[in-house]
């Protein structure tokens, strides 16, 4: 199912968020200023996660609440990404939609 994705690329580009936020029931990670992160914060700061991850030199504790924030980043994206295909199916069919109006 694509998560609707109206009106959240308006309040991403409105701010930014701290690398505290947390996720919503939407997929929507939102800081504690209430700014959504977007697809490319989101996702650049799952590739300094993993950077980190893979470095190791971390403790335990450390490495668990980078997991965490790692899944959280990921569905973020995933978030983004699930509506801009849902974005692109729609304008795909209506463009189908057109075309066979027109024959």
């Amino acid at each position: 199912m694509a998560a609707d994705t109206t009106g959240t690329a308006d309040a991403a580009a409105a701010g930014g968020a701290t690398a505290g936020a947390a996720v919503v029931e939407s997929g929507t990670a939102v800081a504690e200023s209430g700014a959504v992160i977007g697809y490319e914060q989101a996702r650049d700061e799952l590739i300094d996660v993993v950077r980190r991850l893979e470095a190791g030199g971390t403790t335990l504790e450390e490495s668990l609440a980078l997991w965490e924030r790692g899944e959280k980043l990921a569905r973020v994206c995933r978030h983004w990404l699930e509506g801009a295909r849902a974005r692109l199916d729609a304008s795909l069919a209506e463009e189908r939609e057109d075309s066979d109006q027109e024959e």
